[in-house]
């Protein structure tokens, strides 16, 4: 067979989260074709156990141990070097005298490289072929994070989100591809390194449809008590912590305000001291690790997935869809799932405020979860032109001709990160035969255009 090196920034065991959960499966798969030698780190002592599983699927091996503490200090210099925090962070002198051993040894030609900041063991003249799985455009993340945190955090993650393109732009022009997990970190990315977009592609992550069937018999893990909402995932994750902290600041006490024996589930390894602090709050419950998350999403009333910042693919959405649980997620946790919102799942995206925004109303007028002909007016908040175009499609389909859809972006002023402005709402709304009549502030944040279908589309 031929040989291959396989370079992941984090053991591919077990697929229990988003990243272990795709590597894993590369991993698998590779290894009905080559004869794969892995260089990883392990950065949770737990998986140390897993070592031997890991082997069996491979040739040469070599782990690495990653200190979170000691690796951030570490990386500090890229300050000094005008480099990524993220390449420092994983720079690691045995895992590259390991490739050198291995190439002194073995005729290794192909290399895939799991997550950009693992490119910077690889030498191009040694690889024919190489591919890179960025999975998600980092350094986007980076610059959606520097825009929800104070100084001098901001400052920290706006550099390395623009240090860390500057870096993937490289990467993309010495890998033969480049792939990520959806379409839409793919176009994302493909206009950010427009030199490269001809060997940019994507390919999505599925789910184990057999292990997460919600036709397993479990006990329900829950004590006896009112109807629960869980949301799963690792809770040292930050995007992950913001999603819970905002849920249970905002959502939870309307929703127990209605129905006072709600309860939140928070169900996943490694909580946060953040995270932990919610337990005390009245309706959470914080269960830190647990065996298996399947009971747990199989006796839910339903799954939230309330991330207001997250890139690519949401494994957590898909196993709570594979387990035929109702799903309400926000915009970022919908992006790159094949699903009709309202029907397979629900996107609730609107601020938390929007009912005292449009008071008073009349008496009359009802709040409903999902468009369809009986709907006399629509309000979309979208920061994205994808998913714009993705809404103002569905829409036009699924609204009655007289219908009123208003389309709100955020204003410049605050400051959001956003593809949609009212240009560009006009390119993409226009030719499905809406017409722009009212432009206006809707908030604070979001400024909003009123669509209507055109009088001669009506009929």
């Amino acid at each position: 067979m031929e040989h291959l090196l396989y370079l992941a920034h984090r053991i591919p065991y077990p697929p229990n989260k988003g990243d272990k959960i795709r590597s894993y499966h590369l991993l698998k798969h590779l290894a009905q074709r080559y004869r794969v030698h892995l260089g990883t780190f392990i950065d949770d002592p737990d998986d140390w156990q897993y070592v031997d599983a890991v082997k069996k699927l491979c040739g040469e091996t070599y782990f690495a141990r990653l200190d979170s503490r000691t690796a951030r200090i570490g990386s500090a210099t890229a300050l000094l070097r005008n480099r990524p925090l993220s390449l420092d962070y994983y720079r690691s002198r045995g895992m590259a005298d390991w490739i050198t051993r291995l190439h002194a040894k073995l005729p290794v030609s192909p290399v895939l490289v799991f997550s950009s900041p693992m490119a910077q063991f690889v030498k191009p003249e040694r690889y024919a072929r190489r591919v890179i799985d960025f999975v998600d455009v980092d350094s986007a993340k980076w610059t959606e994070y520097a825009a929800q945190k104070s100084w001098p955090m901001n400052r920290i993650y706006a550099r390395e989100g623009r240090q860390l393109l500057r870096y993937e732009r490289e990467v993309a022009r010495d890998f033969n591809a480049s792939l990520f997990v959806s379409s839409q970190e793919a176009a994302l990315f493909s206009g950010m390194a427009p030199d490269s977009a001809s060997r940019i592609g994507w390919f999505s992550n599925g789910v184990d449809s057999a292990y997460f069937s919600p036709h397993h018999d479990f006990d329900t893990p829950y004590p006896d008590g009112g109807p629960v909402m869980a949301f799963t995932g690792a809770m040292d994750y930050w995007p992950n912590i913001d999603a819970v902290q905002w849920f249970a600041a905002e959502m939870l006490p309307a929703i127990r305000e209605r129905h006072p024996d709600a309860r939140f589930y928070i169900v996943g390894a490694r909580p946060s001291r953040e995270v932990l602090a919610l337990g005390s709050q009245p309706g959470v419950t914080v269960t830190g690790t647990v065996p298996d998350v399947r009971p747990y999403l199989a006796h839910a009333r339903l799954a939230v997935a309330p991330l207001r910042i997250a890139r690519g693919i949401q494994n957590k959405v898909l196993e709570a869809m594979a387990m035929g649980r109702p799903v309400v997620a926000s915009r970022q946790a919908f992006e790159g799932i094949d699903a009709t919102p309202g029907r397979e799942l629900i996107v609730a995206d609107a601020p938390e405020d929007y009912a005292s925004i449009v008071a008073p109303l009349p008496p009359q007028v009802q709040f409903v979860a999902r468009s369809g002909p009986q709907v006399d007016l629509a309000h979309l908040f979208v920061t994205e032109r994808d998913v714009l175009a993705r809404y103002l499609a569905l829409l036009r389909k699924q609204l009655k001709p007289d219908a009123m859809l208003w389309v709100s972006w955020p204003k410049k002023a605050a400051k959001v990160p956003t593809t949609v402005t009212e240009d560009v709402i006009r390119e993409l709304a226009l030719p499905l035969g809406f017409v722009d009549v009212k432009v206006c502030a809707v908030t604070a944040v979001w400024s909003g255009l009123k669509l209507v279908v055109r009088k001669e589309l009506r009929s």
